[in-house]
């Protein structure tokens, strides 16, 4: 096994590099230009062809990021929530009343904006609610039915309604630091990334627990293949998908793995609409994995540093990427 991947299918000559002059901690699409999020104050944005500009948009780290359907959310460590455009204009949403950092950000229905910054989490909506959690807040999702927020802490999750301050939130138990969560597209899941190497998840209809195990590092990337049947992971050599296609999720079943490598998984991006999964590795090397039998093309060979981004565009047809050591680019499918 060698990760050079000699005699594996190769689309890299179809990628437009990319100037980022910066690490890439998270990138995005808006329509067809894709946004590449750095570590420090700026966003480069850039179309598949053409030059890219550099968009000021904090004063110090950017932290997190999500994105909504015409503007980038960003969370920084001065304190302020800011939107970004597709023009690279931006707006701040909020700024911390005490100008602590904002630790994680999401974006849900009609607009709105979740974030929080230690213990406390917001949602900007017609008006700003917050709620304090158990712990420090480690992950932000909304549901995709109603208007709810999953939020992930020490010792299990929280699902909140910020519209509907009677009523008491559900507690999601299990033992441990939880540092992320993600919600199924189908509503019925809720699983967290754990500060151990393993997820855990609950069946809401039932509370019925799911523990999956089996990592090499702490797993810091999750995505939903189309129609939520798959859950593609980081944290392991290889690509760890678990099984949701039944009402029982992974229980009693083993997940599939694939794309196997000297190097371990740090991000994943799930096709908008296949089932295929582009992996980033440690080594800097990108693989598109399809589900169904493991098929792999070579997207990115490995580099200096490990991927640190990956984003599709909504119509599957681009992909961008970019790495702890300021390489990026943008691969056209089409």
């Amino acid at each position: 096994m060698t990760d050079t991947r000699v005699d594996t299918v190769s689309v890299v000559e179809r990628t437009h590099a990319v100037a980022a002059n910066g690490a890439v901690i998270g990138a995005h699409f808006l329509g067809r230009m894709a946004v590449f999020v750095l570590s420090e104050e700026a966003m480069v944005l850039a179309p598949p062809r053409g030059e890219p500009k550099t968009a000021a948009v904090h004063g110090g780290a950017i932290l997190t990021t999500a994105v909504g359907e015409s503007v980038v959310v960003s969370g920084g460590d001065d304190g302020k929530i800011v939107e970004t455009d597709v023009s690279g204009a931006s707006r701040t949403v909020a700024t911390d009343p005490k100008h602590r950092w904002i630790d994680h950000v999401a974006v849900g229905p009609d607009g709105a904006v979740a974030w929080s910054a230690g213990k406390t989490a917001f949602v900007r909506a017609k008006e700003l609610r917050s709620f304090d959690a158990p712990s420090t807040v480690g992950g932000l999702a909304f549901l995709p039915k109603g208007f709810r927020l999953a939020i992930a802490h020490y010792n299990g999750a929280t699902l909140w309604f910020p519209n509907a301050p009677q009523a008491e939130p559900e507690k999601l138990e299990w033992k441990g630091s939880h540092l992320g969560v993600t919600v199924s597209p189908d509503g019925r899941f809720v699983v967290t990334t754990m500060q151990e190497p393993m997820l855990h998840g609950w069946r809401l209809v039932d509370r019925q627990h799911m523990r999956m195990s089996g990592y090499a590092a702490r797993v810091t990337s999750v995505g939903w293949t189309t129609g939520g049947r798959w859950l593609a992971t980081s944290g392991a050599t290889q690509l760890i998908l678990w099984p949701f296609q039944t009402k029982d999720g992974p229980m009693g079943k083993q997940p599939r793995l694939l794309a196997p490598s000297e190097h371990r998984i740090v991000v994943v991006a799930c096709h908008p609409r296949q089932d295929i999964v582009a992996a980033g590795y440690e080594d800097g090397m990108v693989l598109l994995v399809r589900v169904e039998d493991g098929a792999e093309i070579l997207a990115k060979k490995p580099g200096d540093a490990p991927v640190t981004a990956l984003a599709w565009s909504g119509d599957g047809t681009l992909l961008a990427f970019g790495t702890e050591g300021g390489e990026a680019g943008i691969l056209d499918l089409a």
